[in-house]
């Protein structure tokens, strides 16, 4: 028999083997060091991008291109709460985290499909600020964090499920609603609109040392018609002038307590910027510059309610502590009247530090956006060679159809892409006889995130064609109120579709390929070493394509649209795929309850 000594020596050596290897050990929880190391956790996926680079990308490859088309469904677990189902479910130690609609957040077994826990969220108000979707939660520490539909950030006992603190994201009070009756002949305006300012949050969190890292959506401020089903981008956006919004923040709290540690706020004093008369890439804005510097004096303070929401998971440069993230349009959206400016920092690529939340750089992508062109889809982490030179990069998948890619330290843009859909008066104005525009409010490149195959160097988009009709209007002057300026963006729906573009960044953002779809393309997409990328579409049909080539090897038919980012991961030595399939009501796409999880054959 070996001395104890060398019993607890080969134990302590088997120990750090297992964790080097990325093997999840229950006792060990996840610590920032195997967040730092998620990537090597090849079964794993436990952080919202899989790794803080946002790369989607997993170096599982039993599922492959040779045997995909044998994919059959393992089991589906329904989450008894129908609606817009965004989530991307993270899995660790075989037991898998999702978010439903509403802020409620199921534990499941990841082998079996069988519920673990439920923790059912109680929302504090009834009106909501962006919708009930709600893209996924963060895991660590112990716990695990959703930030909520009614703007609270909740931890949770990663075990049982137990609230263990639940924080307001906004102590404030503000005021939650608006209404505007206008008069007009315009035949889309038959009833009064409404349109409401607030606070919630969709977005997954990010923790990072110690840190809980999250956005606010909601502050932009647009109006829908009443009494329409399907409002929102179904139905016309109004846009008006006035005093609706408030300043959208990405902010760091304490993951053990709660308490703020940071935050920085999107809109800011002196955000009128340069008044610039081109975009950073040189397309002409078609602004009237000398009227807007005049009427700037008037709205000194209009940055107070400018907006600016956040809609996804931040990127983490784990070598500089560097974050990057998109933030939304100004507000009120679609009219600039009352906003003078370029409206910094809206509708930009955003990094901060991530230890103070102090500003390192931006680069905007509209100033002063008329169109609802968010910076929505989340920016990814990757290097790429340029001029002969490797460089450290940041890219982002744009709503006006174009992959930006930019230098990581300096923010410089590198190059932008080919356009990932059709583009027709880009940056023009409304007119009063209606301007048809597209890329819309819709995109281009909205919510959904992107992956990148690090070997093949192509990123893949999902896309949105859908032409808008833009419209310039005024109300009808009162004996005690003057006109007030209004706009109208109204979806041609019988022209849309989607796209899935694979973008080689290694030939300056050129398409190597592209699937067609009947329907916009608003979800996510995996891609992994088995030369795949998974994504789905609001028919349903959730589907696996070649990499390379794009060629479609294999698909399957949920009962409800597959709107949500898919997952892989391993258990007991099998590669699953996983996808919720719950619909987005902002689409009209048929809404349900399900995660379906895939398997080969036995």
């Amino acid at each position: 028999m070996p001395p104890r000594k060398t019993c607890r020596s080969l134990f302590a050596s088997v120990l750090l083997a297992l964790l080097l290897s990325g093997v999840s050990l229950a006792a060990q929880g996840v610590s920032d060091s195997r967040l730092h190391s998620a990537g090597r956790e090849a079964s794993n996926w436990m952080i919202n991008g899989r790794e803080y680079n946002n790369q989607r990308y997993s170096p599982l490859a039993q599922i492959n291109r040779a045997n995909v088309k044998t994919l059959r469904l393992k089991w589906e677990f329904k989450t008894g709460v129908a609606g817009t189902f965004q989530t991307t479910p993270l899995v660790e130690n075989g037991i898998m985290y999702i978010s439903t609609a509403f802020s409620h957040v199921i534990a499941v077994d990841a082998k079996t499909g069988s519920e673990v826990w439920r923790y059912r969220h109680s929302r504090r108000t009834k009106k909501l600020f962006g919708g009930p979707s709600n893209k996924g939660v963060a895991l660590g520490y112990g716990k695990v964090y959703v930030a909520t539909v009614d703007a609270r950030l909740v931890a949770l006992d990663a075990k049982t499920g137990r609230v263990v603190w639940d924080v307001p994201l906004v102590t404030r009070k503000i005021d939650t609603e608006s209404k505007a009756v206008l008069s007009s002949d315009n035949p889309i305006l038959k009833d009064n609109v409404r349109g409401s300012t607030g606070v919630g949050a969709s977005a997954a969190p990010l923790l990072y040392n110690g840190k809980v890292i999250v956005g606010i959506t909601g502050v932009g401020y647009g109006l829908h018609l009443e009494k329409v089903a399907g409002s929102g981008l179904e139905s016309a956006v109004v846009g008006i002038a006035g005093q609706y919004g408030q300043p959208g923040f990405l902010a760091a709290f304490d993951s053990e307590t709660g308490d703020e540690v940071w935050k920085f706020e999107t809109t800011k004093e002196g955000w009128e910027g340069p008044f610039a008369e081109r975009t950073a890439y040189g397309v002409d804005l078609k602004r009237d510059i000398e009227a807007e510097k005049e009427a700037a004096p008037r709205f000194r303070q209009a940055w107070k309610f400018g907006g600016g929401s956040i809609f996804h998971t931040p990127a983490l440069d784990k070598e500089t502590g560097v974050l990057f993230f998109g933030t939304g349009n100004p507000a009120p959206q679609g009219v600039g009247v009352g906003r003078p400016g370029d409206n910094l920092y809206t509708s930009s690529l955003v990094a901060l530090d991530a230890e103070t939340g102090k500003l390192v750089w931006y680069y905007q992508q509209v100033p002063h956006d008329l169109w609802g062109y968010d910076v929505a889809s989340p920016p990814t982490l990757f290097d790429v060679e340029v001029k002969g030179q490797v460089v450290p990069a940041v890219g982002q998948a744009s709503k006006m159809g174009w992959y930006f890619v930019h230098d990581r330290k300096s923010g410089k843009l590198l190059f932008r892409s080919e356009a990932f859909v059709p583009q027709q008066n880009l940056f023009s104005p409304p007119a009063e006889s209606g301007t048809v525009i597209f890329p819309g409010p819709g995109g281009g490149a909205n919510w959904s995130p992107t992956a990148y195959d690090p070997d093949l160097e192509f990123v893949f988009v999902n896309a949105v064609h859908m032409p808008f009709e833009y419209t310039k209007n005024e109300t009808e002057a009162t004996p005690n109120s003057e006109p007030i300026a209004y706009t109208t963006l109204k979806p041609l729906k019988k022209q849309r579709h989607g796209t899935l573009s694979a973008i080689d960044l290694s030939n300056k953002g050129r398409i190597a390929w592209q699937f067609k779809s009947t329907e916009p393309m608003i979800g996510g997409s995996l891609a992994t070493a088995g030369r795949l990328v998974f994504s789905g579409e609001g028919t349903g049909q959730f589907s696996a394509f070649d990499s390379k080539t794009g060629e479609q090897l294999w698909t399957y038919k949920a009962d409800a649209g597959a709107n949500a980012p898919p997952v892989t991961f391993e258990v007991d030595g099998r590669q699953h795929v996983a996808v919720a399939a719950g619909g987005n009501a902002l689409w009209g796409f048929k809404s349900g309850e399900s995660v379906l999880v895939f398997s080969l054959p036995d």
